[in-house]
């Protein structure tokens, strides 16, 4: 992948509208039984409302690989100072989706070509090492999961909500390789799909400028029909076909 042209970017002010707005259901607000009580709770609160706030920029595409991220306009912005927003930098981060540049500060992450074959090299083995585990599921009621995530995918779809679409998409992954029942193996499944969360939502970018909306959609439903059959060689071959890599050429 060539190296994307930098340029500057800060939240706008729905941000500030989104960290101090929103305190009903879903809000990160109501993890807790109230209102921070000291300053060690009011900066773990602040911190994880940025995280969700900068992701979701990244991933709905307003913010590019390459892409600065200055500190002095995201604290304005945000209404946050440097500590709490350089901690949400530093677990986007570990997520996969911001990298430091030395003398240069944060930026959207950028993954090379090999970077993306060899993530998608080790979620085919892991999946396809889940599938053969898994299959035959000894009940539907196991599958209860991936048709969840494959309504919200069809939820999100229907709202026109792309960060929803893509992430229904890995809930959909994260669900199937959970059938194995190996706590382990979905930790280090869940690791990948973070680090490749970034081009997952930019290959389903790409995805809706040349296909139909509902194409992504069908792909699962084929999935998901071929794990309830119960044959782990009809699955493994569905997903070689899923075009999870179609559109990052």
């Amino acid at each position: 992948m060539t190296e994307p042209t930098e340029r500057t970017v800060s939240l706008g002010d729905d941000a500030v509208r989104g960290l101090y707005g929103q305190r009903g259901p879903g809000s990160p607000y109501q993890r807790g039984a109230g209102p921070a009580t000291d300053g060690e709770l009011e900066s773990a609160s602040l911190v994880e409302l940025a995280v969700h706030r900068l992701r979701r920029e990244i991933l709905s595409g307003k913010t590019q690989p390459g892409e600065r991220l200055v500190e002095e306009q995201l604290t304005r912005r945000l209404g946050i100072s440097r500590a709490p927003l350089r901690e949400a930098l530093r677990l986007l981060a570990q997520q996969g989706l911001v990298e430091h540049v030395p003398r240069r500060g944060a930026r959207v992450a950028t993954l090379s070509d090999r970077d993306v074959q060899e993530l998608y090299a080790v979620r085919d083995v892991l999946e396809h090492h889940a599938v053969r585990t898994a299959l035959p599921v000894r009940s539907s009621a196991e599958l209860a999961g991936l048709r969840a995530a494959l309504g919200g995918m069809r939820e999100a779809i229907e709202a026109g909500d792309r960060l929803g679409v893509a992430e229904a998409h890995r809930a959909f992954h994260v669900e199937l390789v959970a059938l194995a029942g190996n706590r382990q193996l979905s930790a280090v499944y869940e690791a990948i799909l973070l680090k490749s969360q970034l081009y997952m939502a930019l290959n389903l970018r790409r995805e809706a400028e040349v296909a139909q909306p509902g194409d992504g959609l069908h792909r699962h439903e084929r999935l998901l029909a071929a794990v309830a059959e119960g044959d782990p060689d009809a699955v493994i071959a569905v997903l070689a076909s899923h075009g999870a890599r179609s559109y990052l050429g």
